[in-house]
């Protein structure tokens, strides 16, 4: 089920019309069906864009199909934004793990198995990205529909301080999973389809480490606080994408504090 291009059998993507430097071309949101199945799961419906989210439901009706579900992966408004109205739209409860994210539904819990006419999802805790983040595994398809924990190119943003070492664990899982289960398809919830996850995530794992290296050499030379340390690491980052990067180094200096690399406080 291919319906902006870009897919597996029964993962179609509708890409949201929100380009923009954390967005990359836009959310995309993802329906999920059992191939000949009525039942449909949606997957990140995206920001309050009605435009978008009807288009989202007028494809699932188009194809004689019918929302059962919706899934967000976390709370971040390009996301989680829309799923209310998507819900008045569809009838459709939405499950989460934030609960003021849901509508009418229910948590969501690592390992859960999501069933929808035939249809298997189970969900992985990949806390990290925020506290809140979710992978769905598509075993039939050899895919994992990722979130914001990987994107589709670039890196992703660690939303709070201690998220750095979840993060860490959480790309290790998705490394284990994907030998475990021969996966060959990452779903991103921003940017292209991934074909090659295990290159992916190592380049990920790379990177974090490489930044971590960078952050203890800005220190070593005397950076002492975080825009020191943003100046010294991300030397060319636009301004728009400036807090951003703040917000990562925070998370890599209270990750060097867990590992008892500094002391605590440092660059507060």
């Amino acid at each position: 089920m291919r319906i902006d291009g870009s897919g597996t059998l029964r993962a179609g993507c509708v890409l949201c019309p929100n380009p923009g430097a954390m967005t990359l071309e836009g959310t995309n949101t993802w329906i999920l069906r059992e191939p000949g199945a009525r039942g449909v799961v949606v997957v990140d419906p995206g920001p309050h864009d009605e435009r978008h989210l009807e288009r989202v439901a007028r494809t699932v009706q188009e194809q004689g199909a019918q929302v059962q579900m919706t899934v967000v992966t976390h709370r971040h408004f390009d996301h989680a934004e829309g799923a209310r109205y998507f819900s008045e739209l569809t009838g459709a409860p939405v499950h989460a793990v934030d609960p003021e994210v849901r509508v009418g539904g229910s948590g969501l819990v690592d390992g859960q198995l999501i069933e929808v006419e035939g249809l298997e999802a189970r969900v992985i805790a990949t806390p990290g990205h925020t506290d809140d983040s979710v992978c769905l595994l598509l075993e039939a398809d050899d895919a994992i529909l990722t979130g914001d924990t990987v994107l589709g190119h670039g890196t992703t943003v660690i939303d709070g301080d201690d998220g750095l070492a979840p993060y860490m664990e959480s790309l290790f899982r998705l490394r284990g999973l994907v030998e475990e289960y021969g996966v060959r398809t990452l779903l991103p919830g921003h940017g292209p389809v991934l074909t090659s996850p295990l290159a992916a995530l190592n380049s990920y794992i790379d990177h974090r480490e490489a930044r971590l290296e960078q952050v203890r050499a800005a220190v070593a030379a005397g950076a002492a606080g975080v825009g020191e340390i943003v100046e010294r690491v991300y030397p060319d980052v636009v301004e728009s994408v400036r807090p951003a990067a703040a917000s990562s180094v925070r998370a890599q200096l209270r990750y060097l504090q867990i590992l008892g690399e500094l002391p605590k406080g440092f660059g507060a």
